[in-house]
């Protein structure tokens, strides 16, 4: 086996397995808990209240558990609000960790913030360029439609490089440094449910992680073939 084929195995172990892993755990923890007396909803709106998040909504959302800095807006998804499991409150508690990076002005998030705001433009203009690239060879035998064609390129498959790496420290932070300690000092679960919620927000972060590796094996392929 050539060290390419080992290389790439072992990208698409550490890219898939994470996230087969976290849907493992966060499913296994989605049963009622019979000590957790409110849904993730409620307890949303509950932590909004106690750290005095001003100007922060508690919404339900069918596309997935998010803060969004720019609505101000904990975000809950359905399976999550209607539940008191031990998924759905951790991941609440994270979620209103991203609140609270807002509310201190965590230089992260706001940084993560700006750029996925400027990406969407970028990426627009990446795919513009990429499509109309075919229509200028025949017609301009220049070196910037090659200078063109890498530029786009290089923005459609290295800013999700960057937007990826740059969340990383975002989300560890929401997850060990603010979900935890608001858990734990809470007194919201009890010392094994503790464990189990630093399990199910290892294993999310791992997802990102994945994501990041995932990205970076996309842009050294495109770079591989670029060089061809």
């Amino acid at each position: 086996m050539g060290p390419l084929i080992v290389l790439f195995v072992l990208l698409f172990i550490l890219t898939t397995l994470p996230n087969i892993w976290t849907k493992a755990i966060l499913n296994k923890h989605r049963k009622p808990h019979p000590d957790i007396p409110g849904t993730g909803l409620q307890f949303a709106e509950h932590l909004v209240k106690k750290y005095q998040l001003k100007g922060v909504k508690v919404e339900e959302t069918e596309h997935g558990d998010h803060y969004d800095p720019i609505e101000k807006a904990v975000r809950i998804s359905s399976a999550n609000a209607h539940s008191n499991s031990l998924t759905a409150i951790t991941t609440v508690a994270h979620e209103v960790g991203h609140a609270l990076q807002d509310k201190e002005d965590y230089a992260e998030l706001k940084q993560r913030t700006v750029l996925v705001e400027r990406s969407a433009i970028m990426q627009k203009f990446a795919g513009m360029a990429l499509m109309i690239t075919p229509f200028l060879i025949p017609l301009a035998h220049t070196p910037m439609v090659g200078l063109l064609t890498f530029g786009a390129g290089f923005i459609a498959m290295g800013v999700p490089v960057i937007i990826h790496i740059s969340t990383l420290p975002v989300e560890f932070d929401a997850s060990f440094k603010r979900a935890l300690p608001l858990l734990n000092e809470g007194q919201y679960l009890n010392k094994k449910d503790q464990k189990t919620a630093k399990r199910i927000l290892f294993a999310c972060a791992m997802t990102y992680v994945a994501a990041s590796l995932s990205s970076l094996f996309n842009l050294w392929k495109w770079l591989k073939a670029i060089k061809r």
